[in-house]
């Protein structure tokens, strides 16, 4: 399966994480990040209407969690719904919003 990747640092360096949410709505994306932030702004501020996918790993996991994202994309990349997703070594956490 193809995906198509817009890297915010490449072509929108600066902007703010509530301009990164906005542009994942526009775009009808899948964020996925390393940034803790998103994990507090989509929960603090009920945001509901985008999917957000975070990493979190030591740099020796890589290899696990990039065969993690990789399912995880797999099941999620075109689902109408909405989620908020959390990815470490050993398991994958997957919330509604």
């Amino acid at each position: 399966m193809a995906y198509e990747v817009f890297s915010i640092r490449k072509h929108c360096p600066g902007i703010s994480d509530r301009e990164v949410i906005k542009l994942v709505k526009t775009k009808k994306a899948l964020l996925i990040t390393e940034d803790k932030d998103f994990g507090e702004l989509v929960f603090a501020h009920n945001i509901k209407d985008c999917s957000v996918i975070l990493l979190r790993y030591e740099k020796s996991d890589f290899e696990q969690i990039k065969k993690n994202l990789v399912k995880a994309l797999q099941i999620y990349y075109k689902d109408p719904h909405h989620y908020f997703i959390t990815i470490t070594k050993d398991k994958t956490r997957v919330r509604n919003l």
